[in-house]
């Protein structure tokens, strides 16, 4: 896109001199920060002949020459400062001289200021003591900087805020105000700290001691306590303004008023302007103490007063705020004037401000005295100079050059440089000072345009060469938003301009007409067209304006944010429709800060009972702004609002005043009314008290009435105060009737309701009758039974409780001890199913019922049995001795048969890559332990399955794989758990005999295990040879628990504990190896005592050491197994420190 209009102007011509004109400029205050690298003084000019730079520095010259620290821009007047530490030299206000022989141009003052980092002084600070109640304050006077500073106040020790409320807060100057003290004030570590954003600094002040002192004196007997005092208390003073005073401010800025108050009780706040109300935009923060207006206006000038009151009287001070403004112009002088020789030229300058600001003049930047608006009348050659007007006042400066030249009459004309030539048409235009305009310009008027200009003394010309650019636009404008207060708000604007001027592309934001930058302070962050205000307050609300500026044009995209925030408390809560016992509430809501108000909660506090706590009374809707309440009596009320919105509740307004109902009757009487009867032959009557406040007046007590149920009998009555009572010697469980109505100084309750209850239970005294039982399976019962009359219950039925025992097995008839099982029923039920017997066992079966006393007496024992059941699964099965057409299956028996063990179901299937024909086999020998399963096909794999079975039935099958003619020859594994063994490794093994077996301990995830490898070849050929080793097994053993019978009685290590006859020593678990061996008596001894060397006993365990019984047999991680045929199962207890020890074959 193209610009729309060019202005060639014809008074530059190149022979032709020109006075000084001041294009680029620092204006303002430079705050030299520490983390900048230098600090820019910008000063360019343009005129003819080319002007020279001179800079002045507090009035006086500054040769940048003479200091080679600058970094001086030899084609302009601009220098550097770097951030040295010598900057502070530097401190001071400059300003640039432009000249040429026709005239100088002077740029604004700008001030580099040097901050210095703020420290308290140190100072040696005395405890501050005063009584309870008294006010104080803490001092902060904190050093000056750098605006924004901060501060606040903490505990030196763990670095808490000290919490502020309307008795304790922090004035605008940091000193923290008590307007009374409790003695929960005393502290040794009051800190103020201040922290300058700007320079990234905090600083602590050294910290303050307050002592609060109890108030001790007689007011109950003669013994000092403490106690309420009226002296003590006092009426509001002002601390903060100390005298009436006035207020200036500048327009746009925030204005601040503070009125901090002391007295006792704590004083409440009050704002008002004198003849008006308060302007829109006030905000009361503080706790009522300060008064804020944002971007002040005309409107807010007047008189303000602060008003602070408690029970004792008030306090008043008075504002006088005066709004001024900084000088802007009225009439601003022309920038450029060129006048003919002998005419007159007036340069005209007027402004505006409040004070009125002062007008100065200056010609080539030296001062005329005296001097309104210059007249020069029949001016000549040498009146052409810089006239510079400059308007002040104390809140800034204006300053505008006005260029005049006079020369002799001219006569100029203007033509194109091409072949055309020509500049006739509409969109041309030739001005009075021989500028030529062209109007809504297209990319054909770009070329070299020829001025001509001729008086009296000659000709001259002129050539210039015009160059059309893309405008510079904003393309993505920012956008109206809506922040809460304390969030982070982002303003985008995205910027298209012609590339050649990319480089000097400026984006500037405004707020409400004013530069952030140089007029606010931190919290803006601004780059690359993003605009983020941290941590928006409501003086951040306003338009926002985003400039986007070149050398040739700019452009402006505008957008408003909307500040949310909690409500302002509502104000001028008044009473009205005063009542004994109701009262209407009335208040005025304030701003509700952009979110509107959708409901008032109404609180309120009484002095009697729990004096400075609130409660909730009722709530009202957003669009109420009153609301009747409700009220009982002798209550001493005081009220107060808070208003709710979509962002949260405003702060509490300030209360009401007290408004007292008299005393009446209780509205009510107690309720919840409980009844019980803890012992046989009494009754616990207990109820919910009134609450304080509902006693409605003095003297509150209650009337307890009780009598029989469906005796037409007088009441027994009795007046207490307490909300509970016994009533003793009466009947079991009988039913009463109870009520209880509460009575005061000033009359009854009404009629109160009547409750029945029951006096105390005992033991039921009867047991179930005609308890029968059905069997329904193995292990399932049902038994039923007679509910007990209601008459031997003696108390609330709580249910039946059945026991059951097993009194023998019916497979051996072997006697087992008593193990009762319980089964419980609430409620009023006579049957019950009893799961979980044991098949074939004769049981034993018991009922009684039980209330919330206790349990009553139990019936008398029923017998039954159950019948056969089906075998447990078989714990083991191995596939061994795998031959080209037969395996033999090992197994071993059910540890519960659940009956006569018949035999047992072999089944069988090939399950190569498909499962084949599933073949059975039923083996009718119940001792069998072992079966060859021949005529197999070669090279195949199997799977077998193997259930026990009774006359009932078969039971659920363990399975097995194995395969016929294999290469790789099988283990035969028999486990040697141990549960406290810990190895570091997942599996050690120890080659212990040099034989043609492999014998291996296996070190596996805590287990031990004792491997017995043996090739198919070396396999237990026939069933005896391998009963044979299992019963040498078995004798060795026997002979081990008799060596350690010996070894016990000789050395007593076993003193004063008992062992069962499976139990063995280590001893034992070495003998143990010694089986396996007759080549050398010594060497398995060796190896058993090198291989337990780190072994030792875990002393933690009463079972450490020692091998006991297990309910089943103990499987390796890898399935093997040992001692499954003898019924040999043993677990030795050990622990390995740190790895597995070494072990000698």
């Amino acid at each position: 896109m193209t610009i729309l209009m060019a202005l060639l102007s014809c008074d530059l011509f190149p022979v032709v001199e020109q006075l000084p004109t001041i294009t680029a400029q620092t204006s303002g205050s430079l705050i030299a920060l520490p983390y900048d690298e230098n600090f820019l003084f910008k000063c360019e000019a343009k005129g003819n002949p080319r002007p020279t730079y001179r800079w002045t520095k507090d009035g006086m010259d500054f040769d940048l020459h003479k200091d080679s620290h600058l970094i001086i821009e030899e084609s302009s007047g601009t220098f550097l400062i770097p951030n040295t530490k010598e900057k502070t030299k530097y401190q001071g206000k400059y300003r640039c001289y432009a000249s040429n022989k026709l005239g100088t141009a002077i740029s604004e003052e700008s001030e580099l200021i040097v901050p210095m980092v703020p420290k308290f002084p140190k100072e040696k600070t005395e405890p501050v003591v005063v009584t309870e109640g008294d006010s104080v304050v803490l001092e902060c006077n904190p050093p000056q900087g750098i605006p924004p500073w901060q501060l606040y106040w903490m505990t030196n020790g763990n670095l808490r805020h000290i919490e502020q409320n309307e008795r304790v807060s922090m004035g605008l100057n940091g000193n923290l105000y008590f307007s009374n003290t409790l003695v929960s004030d005393s502290r040794d570590d009051y800190c103020c700290f201040a922290s300058f954003s700007r320079i990234r600094t905090i600083v602590q002040k050294p910290r303050l001691v307050l002592r609060v002192k109890f108030l001790f004196y007689p007011c109950c007997g003669d013994f000092p306590i403490i106690c309420p005092h009226s002296d003590q208390k006092r009426k509001p003073s002002i601390l903060v303004p100390s005298s009436h005073s006035t207020t200036y401010i500048k327009k746009g800025e925030e204005l601040e008023l503070e009125c901090i108050t002391e007295g006792l009780p704590t004083p409440a706040v009050e704002w008002i302007k004198m003849l008006e109300n308060l302007p829109t935009r006030t905000q009361i923060k503080n706790y009522g103490k300060l008064l804020t207006i944002s971007n002040i206006t005309d409107q807010v000038e007047g008189k303000y007063m602060c008003k602070a009151k408690n029970d004792l009287g008030e306090a008043e001070h008075h504002f006088q705020v005066v709004v001024e403004e900084p000088p802007s112009w009225q009439e601003e002088p022309v920038k450029s004037q060129l006048a003919e020789i002998g005419s007159d030229i007036h340069i005209k300058c007027s402004a505006r401000g409040k004070p009125q600001p002062t007008i100065t003049w200056k010609r080539n930047g030296q001062p005329l005295d005296g001097v309104l608006n210059p007249l020069l009348s029949h001016p000549y050659h040498r009146d052409t100079a810089v006239y510079q007007c400059e308007a002040s006042n104390r809140h800034g400066t204006l300053l505008v050059n006005a260029n005049v030249l006079v020369m002799s009459e001219y006569f100029t004309y203007l033509r194109r440089e091409d072949p055309e030539g020509s500049l006739d048409g509409e969109r041309y235009s030739l001005l009075k000072n021989g500028s030529l305009q062209i109007h809504k310009v297209e990319m054909e008027d770009m070329g070299q345009y020829k001025c001509l200009a001729n008086n009296s003394e000659g000709t001259m010309s002129l050539t210039t060469e015009l160059f059309i650019k893309d405008s510079t636009r904003i393309v993505e404008p920012p956008q109206d938003m809506k922040v809460k207060r304390g969030s982070m708000a982002e303003l985008e604007c995205q910027v298209e301009c012609d590339p050649t001027l990319r480089r000097e592309l400026e984006i500037l934001w405004m707020k409400d007409g004013m530069n952030i930058l140089s007029n606010f302070s931190e919290g803006w962050v601004n780059y690359d067209g993003i605009l983020q205000i941290v941590n928006v307050s409501h003086s951040d609300q306003g338009n926002y304006t985003c400039v986007v500026r070149t050398s040739l044009d700019q452009d402006t995209a505008s957008a408003y944010i909307t500040v949310l925030d909690v409500p302002d408390p509502p104000v001028q809560l008044t009473l009205s429709e005063l009542k004994d016992r109701s009262v209407r509430l009335q208040w005025v809501a304030a701003s509700d800060h952009n979110s509107p108000i959708t409901e008032f909660i109404i609180q309120y506090e009484e002095n009697h009972w729990e004096p400075e706590k609130w409660k909730e009374i009722i709530r009202v809707a957003g669009s109420q702004f009153s609301a009747p309440l409700t009220l009982y009596g002798h209550i001493n009320y005081q009220f107060r609002v808070i208003a709710v919105n979509a962002i949260g509740r405003s702060h509490p307004s300030m209360p009401s005043k007290r408004y007292k109902t008299p005393p009446c009757a209780p509205d009510r009487n107690p309720e919840n009314i409980k009844i019980e009867g803890h012992l046989p032959h009494q009754m616990d009557i207990s109820w919910e008290p009134l609450l304080p406040v509902e006693h409605n007046g003095p003297g509150l007590e209650y009337k307890l009435s009780y009598r029989l149920l469906g005796v037409e009998d007088s009441w027994k009555e009795q007046m207490m105060k307490r909300h509970s009572f016994v009533v003793r010697d009466t009947q079991t469980f009988v039913p009463y009737v109870v009520k209880i109505q509460a009575f005061n100084s000033h009359g009854w309750a009404p009629e109160p309701r009547v409750v029945t209850g029951y006096s105390g239970e005992d033991l039921p005294l009867a047991a179930p009758e005609d308890v029968s039982v059905e069997v329904l399976n193995s292990t399932l019962l049902r038994v039923s039974w007679s509910p007990v009359p209601q008459t031997a219950l003696r108390g609330h039925l709580g249910g039946y409780t059945v026991h059951w025992w097993q009194t023998q097995s019916l497979l051996n008839s072997k006697r087992i001890p008593s193990e009762r099982q319980s089964l419980t029923i609430p409620g009023n039920r006579s049957h019950t199913m009893v799961p979980g017997l044991k098949p074939f066992s004769e049981y034993s079966l018991t009922v009684n019922i039980f209330n919330r006393r206790g349990n009553g007496p139990s019936s008398s024992p029923v017998s039954f049995t159950t019948p056969q059941g089906v075998p447990e699964q078989p714990p083991i099965l191995r596939a061994t001795n795998f031959q080209k057409d037969s395996i033999t299956l090992v197994w071993a028996p059910p540890h519960e048969t659940n009956g006569f063990l018949m035999g047992y179901l072999l089944q069988y299937q090939t399950v190569n890559e498909t499962r084949g024909e599933l073949k059975s086999v039923n083996i009718n020998a119940p001792d069998t332990t072992q079966w060859v399963l021949r005529d197999l096909q070669d090279d195949n794999w199997y799977k077998f399955y193997l259930s026990a079975c009774t006359q009932v039935g078969c039971g659920s099958a363990i399975s097995e794989e194995g395969g016929t003619n294999l290469t790789q020859e099988p283990y035969l594994k028999m486990p040697f758990d141990n549960s406290s063994f810990n190895p570091t490794k997942h599996h050690h093994y120890f080659p212990i005999f040099q034989y043609d077996c492999v014998h291996e301990l296996h070190f596996s995830k805590n287990k031990l295990s004792f491997v017995l490898a043996v090739s198919s070849k070396q396999l237990v050929a026939s069933q005896e040879w391998f009963v044979a080793i299992m019963c040498a097994v078995a004798l060795l053993t026997l002979l081990v628990l008799i060596g350690c019978f010996v070894l016990k009685n000789k050395f007593g290590k076993y003193a004063g504990k008992t062992h069962s006859a499976s139990e063995v020593t280590q001893t034992e678990f070495d003998s143990f190896f010694l089986l396996f061996d007759s080549d050398n008596d010594e060497k398995p001894l060796k190896s058993s005592q090198q291989l337990f060397t780190d072994i030792k006993e875990d002393d933690s365990s009463e079972d450490s050491s020692t091998m006991s019984e297990d309910d089943g047999s103990e499987f390796d991680e890898d399935g093997s197994f040992i001692g499954e045929y003898s019924g040999f199962r043993r677990r030795v207890s050990t622990e390995v420190n740190g790895h597995p020890p070494p072990v000698t074959s």
